[in-house]
């Protein structure tokens, strides 16, 4: 590899650093959510970060967005939110010019860079799917006109957990759209004591852009560039297929406690989510330690516990944890 490429990747490091640095003026711990945020970004693609409420997931996303020099909107999800709430509309309005009635398309806030969606399970299905296109193809469709969507975008969204009163599930299809799908957790003591202390006084946070969207985009590019070695791409994909009840070999476990298993999405999401971690690092040499790194956040949203898991209280982080201890590395590492 090229002393330029070399050079690239400890300056998306240094980068990286300062990132952390600036989110850490506001954000106390979350170090690991933290990290898949970045590598979410940096590999172009979408977060669905989870936890139960007043663990600053909308805070966490909002600082983010300050760190990097693009356009920000927040969709907050309620249950008589519309689809065309997200997306736009077309409006009927008079010409001044000949007095003749015309059509115009007015654009919702999804034509940004970033898009927080907060709370994406207070909605129901039908104005979630309004996304899908845009995740997927980074293009909206509406009025018959397909309008195409300024890149980087990327669509974080915060859900509280669905055994909550008054939320949807996510369909299957949109959450398998979703690159990482990132927990977050309880602080620890020292962090809570951090959090009130700062939250309960006249401290301000100046939190500093560091990068702008056509940096983003070359280190982009650059980490999609980075040879990965082939019994580290296997073991990625043989991961994948564990989570797959009918393919033959697979663990026992796997046959009994999942429904349905991850798709070759998933196998894709595993490397690119790996050759950013290890970019981010300052690494240019991918490892089945970075698979495993973002093993967890990108199959717990992509398997389906089946009933008799469920019924004996098995979760699918469980599932995926048993399954990295089970499933060998290949030979040549």
């Amino acid at each position: 590899m090229s002393d330029q490429i070399q050079q690239n990747i400890q300056s998306l490091h240094q980068y990286r650093n300062s990132m952390v640095h600036e989110i850490a003026k506001v954000i106390v711990g979350q170090g690991d959510v933290v990290e898949q945020l970045l590598i979410t970004m940096f590999a172009g693609g979408h977060n669905l970060l989870e936890g139960v409420p007043g663990l600053a997931k909308t805070l966490m996303i909002t600082t983010l967005s300050k760190v990097l020099s693009l356009g920000f909107k927040r969709i907050q999800f309620t249950p008589d939110l519309m689809p065309s709430d997200i997306v736009g509309t077309n409006v009927i309005e008079e010409d001044h010019e000949t007095g003749r009635r015309v059509t115009r398309f007015v654009a919702g806030p999804i034509f940004t860079n970033i898009v927080l969606a907060d709370e994406i399970n207070r909605t129901p299905p039908k104005t979630q799917a309004a996304l899908l296109q845009a995740m997927q193809e980074k293009e909206v469709t509406a009025g018959g006109q397909t309008y195409k969507l300024e890149p980087p975008f990327f669509v974080l969204a915060t859900q509280n957990p669905i055994d909550q009163e008054g939320t949807y599930a996510l369909p299957e299809a949109q959450k398998d759209r979703f690159l990482l799908n990132s927990f977050i957790k309880y602080p620890q003591i020292q962090e809570e004591e951090d959090v009130v202390s700062r939250t309960t006084s006249n401290q301000v946070s100046d939190v500093q852009a560091v990068i702008d969207g056509q940096t983003l985009l070359f280190f982009q590019n650059l980490i999609r560039s980075i040879p990965v070695s082939r019994h580290v791409t296997g073991y990625a994909v043989d991961l994948v297929r564990a989570t797959r009840p009918n393919e033959p070999g697979v663990p026992a476990f796997v046959k009994e406690q999942v429904g349905w298993g991850a798709g070759p999405r998933a196998s894709q999401a595993l490397i690119l989510g790996a050759k950013c971690y290890a970019a981010l690092s300052g690494r240019v040499n991918v490892s089945c330690n970075d698979i495993r790194y973002i093993t967890l956040p990108v199959l717990r949203h992509r398997i389906a516990a089946s009933f008799t898991a469920e019924a004996e209280g098995i979760t699918t982080d469980a599932i995926v944890q048993r399954l990295m201890q089970e499933v060998p590395e290949r030979a040549g590492g």
